[in-house]
């Protein structure tokens, strides 16, 4: 008891003070995005960042073992998170509020897919990510992959983790805890931070959806 609650207490002010390291580039992305003028997605509040900054290719491991690509993995709106499946408290609520938000989607005739992206490849195999999500939700897509891929696909969001190594298995990650939506053709257009609802996340979610389907 006395362990888990120091790990909790622990990966609260990790992953609190890894917010600061990249909010503050996420910030000014938001302020170039909404200084962009009219364009398809101002009513939505925000809207596409220019190519490049955010979000690019990668090639990770799903939950089955098979190694796909961004092409194949952003083929519906997506709610991209980095986390890891050990986390002892941030990660399971942050995944499962992006799966309330999918969920609401569906009932107000949108799909949007929820995927986990992990950044502790060490423990989490693709069986481990196979439990995890059984536990939280089927239409949850889990993402692993090599160091090396894992850190690709970190870099390309911007995103911040470090391990904490303790020499045993029961380590923690300092992680940032950014949730990004991604479109199909289009990337990255905005992000949600840990205080958004479920609600909030559907809604902008549904906006920007029903922007790039106008006439």
């Amino acid at each position: 008891y006395d362990v888990m609650w120091g790990a909790k207490t622990m990966s609260k002010r990790y992953s609190y003070s890894a917010i600061f390291v990249v909010s503050g580039f996420l910030a000014a992305s938001a302020i170039y995005v909404l200084s962009k003028g009219a364009n398809a997605f101002s009513e939505c509040g925000g809207g596409q960042i220019s190519s490049g900054t955010i979000g690019g290719p990668f090639e990770l491991i799903n939950q089955d073992g098979l190694t796909v690509t961004d092409k194949e993995v952003i083929i519906r709106p997506s709610l991209l998170y980095f986390g890891y499946t050990y986390c002892p408290d941030i990660c399971p609520y942050d995944v499962a509020r992006n799966v309330e938000a999918s969920d609401l989607l569906k009932k107000w005739g949108y799909d949007a897919t929820p995927v986990f992206i992990s950044i502790d490849p060490k423990r989490d195999t693709p069986d481990v990510l196979r439990d995890f999500i059984a536990n939280m939700d089927q239409k949850l897509m889990g993402l692993t992959g090599s160091d090396a891929q894992i850190k690709a696909a970190s870099q390309a969001y911007k995103t911040y983790y470090k391990v904490n190594e303790t020499g045993d298995d029961y380590y923690l990650v300092d992680h940032s805890t950014f949730t990004y939506l991604v479109l199909p053709d289009l990337g990255f257009v905005d992000f949600f931070r840990r205080d958004d609802t479920a609600e909030q996340i559907a809604e902008k979610t549904a906006c920007f959806i029903k922007a790039t389907t106008k006439d």
